[in-house]
């Protein structure tokens, strides 16, 4: 047998090794339920391109040393693969196109090098990566590339029959790992799955720029499109139909198959555990487990093969699972599950764009609305909400008692106004209070012509939605719309992130459209048009500042500049923290996680306010009323903590 004719044989029985993975680990995404009719078709393979180059790699491109190795991996692997197969594949046997194939696999061999380099030294291995099979992976790539790299480099006369079955079976090791080790779950699986769930991917609209086009154009109440669902930005829950008897996940067969397919795209980087609070503070949460765990759920065993960092407090090995079996707590504990605050920070670092959050919302779902199963305080606060209309189960009718010495107007039905101010449930709470009169000073000093939504305001819903008590979420969404559809307005403004993602994200598919701004941004723009004039503060004068992103306001919708050039127009420098912007840090207040209380090592805020610590902060400047409770309820020495609005009716003063 000829040396390049062995090549041919080989890259036939790799394709169709290929084939076979693909069919095996499709079995599994299979099992999952449909999605929407019409959702998705062939077309959608044409996206990969795009979606690859750019939407991945913009994240993968935040650690350039791993963008530079993946470039030059993957890219000389796909090169060098095309590059066979026509040189080999279709029998033409040119010696230029065997130059092209030397190049592409040279450069995988690179590649293949620099990712060893990385797992050389035991001690300087990030702890977030996984080991075991991953430790293997850069030995069998080289083994790929380096069979590639000399058999076109030696002649075929230099070739004994001996010498050609050894680089034969350099190749075949490589492409042994990259096809049918891939179909038993190896570290190629997700490769192959990683490109299909780019194309697939359960939320579409990440890759689209009009979705995170959240602002209305239209005065008062606008009323959503006739298919709502598409027009939810990328960082808005779905919302099931529950008439459809959709209830949330209780067994991995009833994940969506494409989130099935996502999860076998997990390439275990543990970008998402480093970047998890709930993992830091030692709650029993690591994001990458809690996927590689749906994935044994999926194809059925015991998480006894994990090679990576264990879920805090919960040893490896004592788990399983199976396709139609509960997922809770035979496979993941429930405590894991309610941990999460939905910061979204495993989702924005994830460099295969895999939804945990998503996940995590719709198997709460299950343990809520089927199960009626939720931790700590959280069941009072949703009978509350469902009773009252309240978190707190308080009397509606005095949300707005703090305002009445401030003379804001109430809003009426038949009274336009251009800001239609929502306070949100922290209203009741004295510490906020002083944000939102702060606010009103503001609002009062620019003579900005607005009203407060009075008595007549419901909660928004965001935390019995993230409790998944999506049932409530949807009444009291339902609720708050017809009030506002009362009313004439053309900006809502609120101090509060969670009332602003929802009212102008998440109320889109049940037909709410709003402008939504943050009072930050307000106020910026108030200072911009100069019909404000604030001065630096004395308070603050050779004190350092940092400012503290919350995760909504952030990571959900994108604002992290406006709080920060608002802060520098009254002349107070930013000293930023080590993790700010869209990577800050969470300060455990959201998804309901305060009222849950899962323990841990250590309290999320404990962790934020020594970032704060470490850059010798004295005031940390906050745009949230959770992460104002949250971090001033650090006990011990600690920066004093106040609302950017606070700050701002100082200067003004």
């Amino acid at each position: 047998m000829s040396p390049a004719f062995l090549i041919t044989a080989l890259l036939w029985v790799s394709v169709a090794g290929l084939a076979f993975a693909l069919a095996k680990r499709a079995s599994y995404w299979r099992l999952g339920r449909a999605t929407a009719a019409g959702q998705f078709g062939w077309t959608n393979l044409l996206t990969i391109p795009k979606r690859y180059f750019v939407d991945l790699h913009h994240v993968v491109a935040r650690d350039p040393y791993i963008a530079k190795t993946h470039v030059a991996t993957a890219g000389g692997a796909i090169a060098a693969f095309a590059l066979v197969f026509l040189n080999y594949g279709l029998a033409i046997y040119s010696p230029w196109l065997d130059k092209l194939i030397f190049l592409a696999a040279l450069a995988m061999l690179v590649g293949a090098v620099f990712v060893w380099r990385r797992r050389r030294d035991v001690k300087a291995i990030p702890a977030r990566l996984s080991k075991g099979p991953w430790n293997t992976l850069p030995w069998l790539l080289g083994s790929f590339a380096l069979g590639l790299v000399l058999f076109v480099v030696f002649p075929a006369s230099a070739m004994s029959g001996g010498l050609a079955v050894l680089f034969a079976l350099m190749i075949a090791a490589g492409a042994f790992a990259m096809t049918l080790g891939a179909a038993r779950g190896g570290p190629m699986k997700h490769a192959m799955a990683g490109l299909l769930h780019l194309a697939f991917h359960p939320r579409q609209e990440r890759f689209h720029s009009h979705a995170v086009d959240t602002q209305a154009s239209s005065t008062t109440t606008r009323t959503a499109s006739n298919d709502a669902r598409e027009a939810i930005p990328p960082t808005a829950l779905k919302a099931p139909v529950l008439e459809q008897n959709e209830y949330g996940v209780g067994k991995p067969v009833e994940f969506r198959w494409n989130q099935l397919l996502s999860f076998d795209a997990c390439v275990q980087c543990g970008k998402c555990e480093a970047a998890c609070p709930a993992f830091a503070a030692g709650q029993p949460l690591n994001p990458k487990k809690l996927i590689q765990d749906l994935v044994t759920g999926m194809v059925g065993g015991s998480d006894g093969a994990y090679a990576g960092s264990p879920t805090p407090g919960i040893e490896i090995g004592h788990h399983a699972g199976e396709p139609n079996r509960p997922i809770v707590s035979g496979l993941i504990e429930a405590d894991t599950l309610w941990s999460c605050t939905t910061c979204r920070a495993c989702v924005h670092e994830c460099p295969m764009l895999i939804e945990h959050v998503d996940a995590i919302v719709d198997m709460r779902r299950n343990q809520t609305l089927v199960f009626g199963t939720v931790p700590g305080k959280a069941p009072e606060v949703l009978a509350n909400l469902r009773e009252t209309g309240t978190a707190g189960g308080y009397d509606k009718t005095a949300r707005y008692d703090w305002s009445v010495d401030l003379n804001a107007p109430v809003a009426r039905p038949g009274q336009a106004v251009d800001v239609l101010l929502v306070a949100g449930e922290g209203a009741f709470d004295m510490r906020y209070q002083r944000t939102l009169r702060a606010l009103v000073k503001v609002l009062n000093k620019a003579g900005v012509n607005y009203a407060v939504l009075g008595e007549e305001e419901t909660d928004t819903g965001d935390v019995a939605r993230r409790l998944g008590d999506e049932a409530t979420f949807q009444r009291m969404a339902k609720q708050l719309i017809g009030t506002l559809n009362t009313l004439s307005f053309r900006t809502i403004v609120t101090a509060d992130p969670h009332v602003m993602h929802s009212l102008r994200n998440e109320y889109r598919a049940l037909g709410g459209r709003y402008e939504v701004k943050h009072h930050t941004t307000v106020i910026a723009e108030l200072v911009a048009m100069g019909r404000l004039s604030p001065k630096a503060a004395e308070v603050l004068r050779d004190k350092r500042v940092t400012y503290h992103d919350p995760c909504y306001l952030g990571r959900y919708n994108g604002e992290t500049e406006a709080p920060r050039n608002l802060l520098k127009t009254i002349g107070i420098p930013i000293v930023e923290m080590e993790r700010h912007g869209k990577r800050g840090r969470c300060c455990g207040g959201g998804g309901g996680a305060p009222l849950t209380d899962i323990p841990g090592k250590q309290r999320i805020p404990d962790i934020r306010i020594a970032d704060a610590r470490a850059i010798n902060a004295d005031v940390v400047a906050v745009g949230c009323p959770n992460c104002t409770a949250m971090l001033e309820g650090v006990v011990g020495p600690r920066p004093e903590v106040l609302d950017v609005a606070e700050l701002v009716a100082a200067a003004l003063e």
